[in-house]
């Protein structure tokens, strides 16, 4: 394109893209609230008008949807994009436009695109489709956030995802230098459909928004009671693929465990020991009208080159809750071949040949994937389904033996009803030291001691954490605690290689697992969580290799850390931390007496982790603000070592790979570092949560004439504090009541000091702004607000009554930068001690 476009307003530069590219499709019709759609034409005046996904029909006369247009049927190429004027950050405005379409679930109403989209004055984007789909579909997402606010944390987790999507598949074009290839690319992805046809096709693109549609069309219309169902491990979820891979009303693949035929679905079919099929059967309770209707408008069966990649991810269509309780996640592929790298560095190149597999969680299989000698691997799974599945992927070229595909429930079945040969295998004690457990285990948690008694999520007592309880201790909470359990005091001296959190090595509660699960740890490797679909939080997820044969109980073991796109970058230390005990064992014997009534401030004791770091907050001693175990309270006499705590918890930024590292029971060398506790004060100073409007605020650390209030702080306590006038070796005369004789003002660090410098301007500059108010229009306690309360001030709320993260007032912006830059440099200087004084072991 040899035209300047910087100069072009928005609504132009959507029409000169379209022309210039796009000019053989309909570019000019809006879907909803997106900026810039492509889709096939419609046909020439007199053709036959195009059905809308809903199964009506275009009028040319019809006024538009909301205003903004008619939505045509998407043909084989289609667009949904972000338009921005002048030179923008594309992947920001793909971002904005996911979250534009998650909150609106534009994809419940249209068909989603091949693409979506973003384009600015030099350069556009395409990003598939299918590659983000599944953020559409996470349960713990907040689609409520405005999609224009880059800062807020969803923002950020889809820019991330956004970003590496794009550059690892070279979808960025730029018009001046990419001019050909943009024309090359749109000419070879965006064919034009026949907008006559009725039919949708289905792809790997829109399975998963034409499920949810048939969830709303036809579940309901299936004669089932679907909660008696779920409980019996059937879900819709195989339904939906017995009539996405039929034709004409017949599922065209045998092994699925659901099958259509014609009128009625048949399920659970066996055979029986006459060596006859039975089954059970369904019906429908509308004579089939909706199931007619619905799948009129869509064209069964999609291209076989898609049918294996929609069995394989089965996964997708299976209940949050039922996947969490029995393992059904896809493992992503790349960790998939990365851990098979690793079996073959500890094993040798011939692993495959010398040892026998059996993956006991196999779920559809997928783990199993690029293994070599099929007659040495075994593969079961708790779900029948997930059988069919697998043996429906072996009759399309799965490397795996019908025989040694079987259903089992590991954590309640015997050994018994195992295949003959694995048996054997099991059995003889130099057989089972060839046999690897290769499992991606599930990763459901209790939430509670006493949770197995009601058993509220779904997470069932097993008969294994029956008979070693005793050994799991808090672990038995943990699926995959269990599973190792078993596997450790029933296969003793196989090998392990499995998927699962790092608690087992490093959490609190796996204590007594950790004394009673005595195998060497050969290797390991961590990746970030959230590259496994549908696993909420950021944290570490490890791939280890156990030899049981070894009893050696873990104490250390240097770690490889791999990014989402499978590349090495660094080294980390896992071992077992707490031989001292935690840092919350420290802390507890410093605790106010709460019946003193001298009371300044509380704590919640939450886990001794980093992710429970956002928990870790200084409050009012009167706010009632969560619903942790217990309260650090604060007077006089701990507020020092309180400080302490609370800048060694937070002083360090909380990542996905340190999220399961602990903090410990300090050596005593911090009790005579004055500078590093005086450190921490300061930065506990200008990063607690205090607010006044809950009783009296005892965390101002300047007094009124220094910031120019106008009148008197209610409390000076925090102000005397740092000028040593306050006796804290006593809390029988609370603050201004008894004062030191001699004074001894605290000696601050160059960092310390610039903190503090940069916190007096921003306190001065909030009462030379409400100084301007009449006093009676003031909120109370507007003189003595603390931090937080200052933060509220300028910066607001929104309309969902969160804070927002900037303010209108750029000179406030200014100086709240400044107090976070130098918070920054004393937050590393603070970090350098926690390390020193093994708070935390590097």
């Amino acid at each position: 394109m040899k035209q300047n476009l910087h100069l072009l307003r928005e609504e132009e530069l959507k029409n000169r893209i379209g022309e210039t590219y796009f000019a053989d499709f309909d570019y000019k019709t809006i879907v909803g609230n997106v900026d810039f759609c492509v889709s096939s034409p419609l046909p020439p005046k007199g053709g036959v008008a195009p059905q809308t996904p809903e199964g009506g029909v275009f009028d040319a006369f019809t006024p538009p949807l909301g205003g903004r247009g008619a939505t045509p049927p998407l043909g084989a190429g289609g667009l949904w994009a972000e338009a921005k004027k002048g030179v923008s950050d594309v992947y920001k405005s793909v971002v904005q436009l996911i979250l534009t379409i998650g909150k609106a679930r534009t994809f419940d109403k249209v068909l989603p695109p091949p693409f979506l989209g973003a384009f600015d004055a030099e350069k556009i984007a395409f990003l598939p489709y299918n590659a983000i789909q599944e953020v559409f579909y996470q349960n713990d997402f907040n689609w409520n956030v405005a999609p224009s606010n880059h800062e807020t944390k969803e923002f950020k987790q889809v820019y991330d995802k956004v970003k590496t999507t794009i550059e690892n598949e070279t979808l960025l074009f730029y018009y001046q230098k990419d001019d050909s290839e943009l024309r090359e690319f749109i000419k070879t992805n965006f064919v034009i459909g026949n907008a006559a046809t009725s039919k949708i096709r289905i792809d790997k693109n829109n399975f998963i928004t034409i499920y949810t549609k048939w969830l709303a069309a036809v579940k309901p219309t299936i004669v089932l009671n679907w909660e008696v169902a779920k409980k019996n491990n059937i879900i819709d979820g195989d339904f939906y693929l017995a009539d996405l891979l039929s034709q004409e009303n017949e599922s065209l693949k045998d092994n699925l465990y659901v099958l259509l035929k014609k009128d009625y679905y048949e399920l659970d079919k066996i055979l029986d020991e006459m060596g006859m099929f039975q089954s059970r059967k369904t019906f429908f309770n509308d004579k089939q009208k909706a199931h007619t209707q619905f799948w009129n408008k869509y064209e069964r069966p999609p291209k076989e080159q898609y049918w294996d990649y929609i069995v394989e991810r089965r996964d997708l269509l299976v209940p949050q809750d039922v996947r969490e309780r029995k393992g059904s996640f896809f493992t992503p592929q790349i960790w998939v071949e990365l851990s098979q790298e690793y079996l073959a560095k500890v094993l040798g190149e011939d692993w495959q040949d010398e040892y026998y597999i059996w993956d006991c969680a196999a779920g559809t299989g997928n783990l199993l994937t690029g293994l070599t000698n099929k007659y040495n691997i075994w593969a079961s799974t708790l779900d029948r389904q997930d059988v069919d599945v697998m043996k429906d992927r072996i009759q399309n070229g799965a490397n795996l033996m019908e025989d040694n595909v079987f259903q089992f429930d590991f954590l309640n079945d015997s050994f018994e009803k195992l295949p003959k040969n694995l048996q054997e295998v099991i059995n003889h004690p130099e057989k089972r030291k060839k046999l690897v457990i290769y499992i991606n285990p599930p990763y459901a948690e209790a939430p509670s001691r006493d949770f197995f008694k009601a058993s509220k999520t779904g997470v069932q007592q097993s008969k294994i954490n029956e008979k070693y309880a005793h050994l799991l201790g808090q672990g038995n909470r943990e699926l995959f605690a269990q599973f190792l359990t078993r596997i450790y005091q029933e296969i003793s001296g196989c090998r392990v290689a499995n998927f699962s959190k790092l608690k087992i090595l490093q959490g609190y509660h796996f204590a007594d697992f950790r004394t009673h699960f005595l195998a060497k740890l050969e290797e390991l490797f961590i990746i970030p969580s959230e590259t496994f679909d549908n696993v909420a939080g950021k944290f570490p997820i490890a791939f280890y290799i156990w030899n049981t044969a070894k009893k050696e109980k873990f104490d250390t073991i240097l770690a490889a850390v791999y990014d989402k796109k499978g590349k090495k970058t660094a080294d980390k230390t896992i071992q077992v931390q707490a031989v001292g005990g935690y840092i919350n064992d420290w802390i507890k014997p410093y605790r106010a007496d709460v019946a003193q009534n001298q009371l300044i401030g509380k704590f919640p004791f939450m886990g001794n982790d980093f992710q429970t770091q956002n928990n870790i907050q200084i409050n009012h001693h009167k706010m009632i603000y969560n619903k942790a175990a217990g309260q650090f309270y604060i007077n006089q006499k701990n507020v020092g070592v309180a400080c302490v705590y609370f800048a060694v918890r937070k002083c360090i930024p909380a990542t996905w790979v340190n999220d399961r590292d602990q903090f410990l029971f300090p050596h005593k060398s911090w009790e005579t570092d004055a500078e590093f506790q005086n450190n921490c004060l300061i930065y506990t100073l200008f990063t607690n949560n205090m607010q006044a409007k809950y009783g009296t605020n005892h965390w101002i650390p300047f007094t009124a004439s220094e910031v120019k209030a106008r009148q008197k702080f209610e409390s000076d306590f925090m102000a005397k504090y740092l000028k040593g006038k306050i006796d804290t070796s006593t809390t029988s005369d609370l603050f201004n009541k008894v004062e030191k004789s001699t004074e001894k003002p605290l000696q601050f660090s160059p960092e310390a000091t610039a903190v503090f410098s940069a916190g007096r301007a921003l306190w001065a500059y909030y009462h030379e702004s409400i100084n301007k108010i009449p006093l009676a229009n003031l909120p109370t306690k507007a003189v003595d607000a603390a931090f937080y309360d200052i933060r509220e001030y300028f910066q607001g709320r929104n309309a969902a009554g969160k804070m927002n993260n900037k303010s209108t007032d750029e000179t406030y912006n200014e100086l709240i930068g400044n107090l976070r830059e130098a918070l920054q440099v004393l937050g590393e200087k603070i970090a350098e001690k926690v390390y020193e004084y093994e708070f935390l072991k590097r």
